[in-house]
């Protein structure tokens, strides 16, 4: 149920290469996919304003500027005479028409993330099909302080260290090509196409929506037990609530579906570990809530119901919830310590 891990399961995630890294070793050619369905139309990168600089230590997202426009070209003419670049992987799976997070990685030939690169996104229907964008990226480290570190991510030489972060407007279900174009050695290079599906009317609750309103297992119905609901060692401290009850008391809650000793692509322990952190500085005005996937820890066993209720198919996924008990923000896949700060303090708004 892991995301990266569906599209590219890379043995070494470990601290990713800087942006000026070069000699990836890839070849050269470029994968052409033929894809069917209704036709992509996608707004500018710049209609969310993305292409602004944040100050400070905040991160910020690559000036639109630097890119290629598509200028109504194919994405095979777009990136066609582009040296091949990284391997694209997505973090995210849900899309849906509109505008959406769009998380990814980006991986060299030798499976090792790539971070700190000015990077944007393109997106068309087929390769010969009209490309849209740039839209462009963020880069956003996943790091914590050193007492919110857990073993589990400690000791797991693959743990995620960052992702890039894009606002991608779908305006239509169906089936697109993503590809990312970046500098390398002062060359603009691109990676090969990869296939999402947007799809509307999903079961998942989005931005907007109603809480599921269901019981969660805390510390005290597991009976002292915590590690029976809790795979991250140590165990951490997002036990101690029931959804249901927060629900009713009309608590903002931020709700963290993830198994740390079980997530396939890394992810799951690295953000438990920065919900954690944050949980540090806001815990005393929302409810932090850190949910396991399979019953009783154990793959073997299927899902929680929990899980199942919030129709969900992947982890991790965190949802920001207001007093009204409506979702502020939803967080799919791998995220910062400045993201789920942004999303608490929209729950709390």
């Amino acid at each position: 149920m892991a995301v990266w891990a569906l599209r590219y399961r890379p043995p070494g995630m470990g601290k990713p290469l800087k942006a000026a890294t070069g000699g990836l070793g890839l070849p050269s050619a470029i994968v052409a996919v033929a894809l069917a369905g209704l036709m992509a139309a996608c707004g500018s990168g710049n209609d969310d304003g993305s292409a602004s600089s944040s100050t400070g230590d905040q991160p910020r997202y690559a000036a639109a500027a630097n890119f290629p426009q598509p200028s109504g070209r194919s994405m095979r003419a777009l990136i066609g005479n582009l040296p091949q670049g990284p391997v694209l992987a997505p973090s995210v799976t849900i899309l849906e028409p509109g505008q959406n997070r769009f998380g990814f990685a980006l991986f060299d030939a030798g499976r090792r993330q790539i971070g700190e690169l000015d990077v944007a996104l393109y997106v068309s229907h087929g390769v010969d099909e009209t490309a849209h964008g740039p839209f462009p990226a963020k880069y956003e480290p996943i790091d914590v302080k050193p007492q919110f570190e857990s073993q589990t991510t400690a000791q797991d030489p693959d743990a995620a260290q960052s992702v890039y972060v894009s606002r991608i407007r779908f305006s239509r279900p169906g089936s697109y090509l993503v590809t990312a174009v970046t500098k390398l050695d002062n060359k603009l290079v691109a990676t090969s196409p990869t296939q999402v599906t947007v799809r509307a009317g999903g079961r998942v609750p989005d931005v907007g929506d109603k809480a599921i309103s269901v019981h969660t297992p805390t510390v005290a119905s597991a009976h002292g037990n915590v590690k029976s609901i809790d795979t991250r060692v140590p165990p951490d401290d997002m036990h101690k609530v029931d959804l249901a009850d927060a629900l009713r008391r009309h608590r903002p809650v931020i709700l963290l579906f993830a198994t740390p000793a079980l997530c396939q692509s890394r992810v799951c322990g690295p953000v438990v570990d920065v919900a954690e952190q944050v949980k540090a500085q806001y815990g005393e005005k929302a409810d932090f809530i850190h949910m396991e996937i399979y019953k009783d820890n154990d793959l073997n066993k299927g899902p929680r119901p929990q899980f199942t209720a919030y129709g969900l198919s992947h982890e991790p996924i965190l949802f920001a919830i207001n007093r009204r008990g409506l979702i502020a923000d939803r967080l799919e896949g791998a995220y910062s310590a400045n993201e789920l700060e942004a999303a608490v303090r929209k729950a709390l708004g």
